[in-house]
């Protein structure tokens, strides 16, 4: 028997995402022929029932996707998509870009070739061929560029004998421009500099530049800094005129304004926050009450008495749309002056605040709540650290008072879990500078029951400054009544975070399997609950930062909408932004509109708003894109000098190209290119996180501890090079 069976053909299995693609390539091979799910299935070699049946409801899915037509009943053909639509331009690694529509259910991919000069973000209007190609995906073709996103860039400065050319940092740009010599404005061989694009003649490969301002040599900590900033078309100084109106701003309050005001002073109050920070942007109050609760008042500052609509701080504010944190510095959204004195809750000083005010028992209930304009005096300045050794039962001033947040805030952090809130506290990576810039070590930043309690109060305003505005001004008690969703919700700018995708979690939870790990993939409470278990049961093994990762990878992106949806991470059903108005610019959207509606003032216009929360959402990615950047440059720099020795790492990604791996001792991520695994040909299997060896059936996964040897660092590009230490 074991004779018979020896030659017999092992039957194909696919999994759900690679059975989709598949028949979508078959469809895509043969646009004018049609299928039904028995030549599909002999196609791909499929015999067993279960998977013929996942094929017949594949087909069916993508005629609702409208993906497929029904010829005839059971007898499929590709649905023809020739037409045009208008979106922006992403550009991919390797110079091909997708248009990204919100008229389109997928994205369309451009070849480079009929890309016609469109750049990374540029509004376009693409043709949509009719016949699919590459994995099922359709094409297009850009037909009109409606709108540059950009036309200045970051580079290096290459100069010859006739010419000279700008080569682009960015990955983005698939181009580098060509910069007539004479249009160099002084920019050296060699020099970081930004240029200008001034013309594109139709046919000519590179577009046409100038030099419009040279940052410096490559290498020095300001220079690279400001060439990250630049390179995410971010600002990196406030023009001369918004220090001037800022300068011109009086601080200084009157009695008349504290008359309109609800009086703190007296209430002891504090602020918790970096040990560099300057920007104190939140405060916490507590009294006890005669009934034996407690007043804890979240006091937040009121940015928007000083910074007045149509203003040009206010126009500044809004482009700029948040602060960006970088390695070594802080960009701020506000000019100095205001985001480092005049609203800053500095210790013994008047400030004019935006307060959500609770009262809480012991137990953490809130009885009651108001919000509202007020003044406050904060009594002390903590860092998280001096915090959080007063919580380990150091002395120190306001000791009692820290202690009953921290009760009530880790009681807070209970509850919003019970409710299947999602406990992602990942590891922060920091680097210890010099007095240049240059990293001469790495730690860790983990968040503490310090940093536990301020995040708690702030979710609890953002949370009921949400509620507020949702429904109709009501305030906690009246929200409970029966009546209470009677009223239109008015116009309001929410935090959003939809539900995680079936597919990626159902991908994220057979990774994890080879782990001895798993979730439920349900819906709702029991789900958000046994991903906190497994985040809880890897803290501290080497796979916990890749877990934390993929996990994050699975969930949906958190924005700001008009619309809300609710917060799942969070697991709160309205949610918003209401406690940083001096580094965020929704936030001082929110005050406005809270004043404004406590005022019994008509809904703001819907349509104006959502287009401004897009725009926030989009800056917000920038400004952490920049933040990764400079992480990954001060992670080359820390590397430059360990070319040649060897670590114990971790595989945190797989591609076509090759291994990446991250140190387990400092986290600094590189990649070991597949040309240079010698031993067997090697193939990326996407839906198991997986490179084999074509020959030896050797397996790289995700997660593997591995050994390597640091090959090389290229600072300009921000990369490491990694070779793979046979053991």
């Amino acid at each position: 028997m074991a004779r018979k069976g020896k030659n017999r053909k092992k039957n194909r299995t696919y999994s759900r995402n690679e059975l989709i693609n598949k028949c979508l390539g078959i469809f895509s091979n043969s646009p004018f022929k049609t299928f039904n799910y028995k030549q599909l299935s002999r196609i791909l070699e499929i015999k067993t029932d279960p998977e013929r049946q996942l094929v017949v409801k594949i087909l069916r899915d993508l005629k609702q996707n409208d993906h497929l037509e029904e010829i005839n009943p059971g007898k499929y053909k590709l649905k023809s998509r020739a037409g045009y639509a208008v979106g922006k331009i992403d550009i991919a690694q390797h110079g091909y870009g997708f248009l990204v529509s919100d008229e389109l259910e997928e994205d369309i991919m451009i070849p480079r070739n009929l890309l016609h000069t469109a750049l990374d973000g540029d509004m376009v209007k693409v043709y949509i061929y009719p016949i699919r190609k590459r994995r099922g995906r359709p094409e297009g073709e850009v037909v009109q560029i409606l709108e540059r996103a950009r036309d200045s860039f970051v580079g290096t400065i290459e100069i010859s004998a006739q010419f000279a050319f700008l080569i682009i940092d960015s990955k983005k740009m698939p181009y580098d421009l060509f910069i007539p010599l004479e249009k160099l404005n002084g920019a050296k061989n060699g020099q970081k500099a930004i240029a200008k694009i001034t013309d594109w003649p139709e046919k000519v490969k590179n577009p046409f530049g100038e030099v419009i301002e040279v940052l410096g040599n490559p290498g020095e900590n300001d220079v690279e800094m400001h060439a990250i900033l630049a390179e995410f078309d971010l600002p990196y100084h406030f023009p001369a005129e918004i220090n001037s109106a800022a300068e011109m701003i009086d601080e200084k309050i009157g009695s008349e304004e504290i008359s309109k005001r609800r009086d703190f002073r007296s209430t002891p109050t504090f602020t918790i926050d970096p040990h560099d920070a300057k920007d104190f942007d939140d405060a916490l109050s507590i009294q006890k009450l005669d009934n034996g609760n407690y007043e804890v008042g979240v006091h937040i500052a009121d940015v928007t008495h000083y910074v007045k609509t149509n203003s040009d701080i206010e126009d500044e504010a809004y482009e700029r749309a948040t602060s960006v944190y970088l390695v070594d510095r802080v960009i701020p959204m506000l000019p100095e002056r205001l985001s480092n004195f005049i609203c800053s809750l500095r210790p013994n000083e008047e400030k004019l605040c935006f307060s959500a005010v609770f009262e809480i028992t012991e137990e953490a209930q809130i009885v009651s709540e108001w919000i509202g304009r007020t003044i406050i005096l904060s009594d002390k300045r903590f860092s998280y650290e001096d915090a959080q050794e007063i919580i380990m039962g150091a002395d120190g001033d306001l000791k009692d008072e820290i202690l009953i947040l921290n009760k009530l805030g880790q009681t807070l952090r209970e509850n919003r879990y019970k409710k299947g809130a999602i406990s992602f506290d990942s590891i922060e990576v920091k680097f210890n500078l010099d007095e240049k810039g240059k990293p001469i070590g790495v730690y860790f930043k983990e968040q503490k029951e310090s940093n536990q309690l301020i995040e708690e109060f702030m979710l609890l305003a953002n949370r009921t400054a949400s509620e507020f505005v949702n429904f109709g001004g009501k305030y906690i008690q009246d929200r409970k009544s029966d009546n209470a969703g009677s009223v239109k919700p008015k116009t309001f700018v929410y935090r959003i975070h939809d539900r995680p995708d079936p597919e990626k979690l159902d991908s994220f939870n057979r990774f994890i399997s080879k782990f001895g790990h798993s979730i439920d993939l349900g819906t709702g409470v029991n789900m958000s609950k046994s991903l906190n278990k497994l985040l809880n049961k890897v803290e501290g093994t080497p796979e916990q930062n890749l877990i934390e990762t993929l996990a994050v990878r699975s969930m949906a992106k958190a924005k700001y909408s008009t619309t809300n949806i609710g917060h799942y991470g969070l697991a709160f059903p309205y949610y918003t932004h209401f406690t940083s108005p001096i580094r965020r610019y929704p936030d001082m959207m929110v005050h406005r509109m809270l004043a404004h509606y406590l005022d019994n003032g008509e809904s703001k216009n819907k349509k104006k708003y959502e287009q401004k929360c897009k725009y926030s959402s989009e800056m917000e990615k920038k400004a952490m894109d920049a933040e990764r950047a400079s992480i990954k440059y001060k992670q080359a720099e820390f590397m430059q000098d360990k070319v040649g020795k060897e670590f114990d790492a971790i595989i945190s990604g797989l591609t076509d190209w090759g291994i990446y791996a991250e140190i387990i001792e400092n986290k600094c991520e590189g990649m070991i290119s597949v040309q240079s695994l010698q031993d067997d040909f090697y193939e990326f299997d996407e839906d198991n996180y997986q490179l084999k060896g074509r020959n030896t059936r050797k397996v790289f996964q995700l997660g593997d501890e591995i050994k390597i040897e640091v090959r090389s660092v290229n600072l300009a590009k921000r990369l490491i090079d990694y070779t793979l230490v046979e053991e």
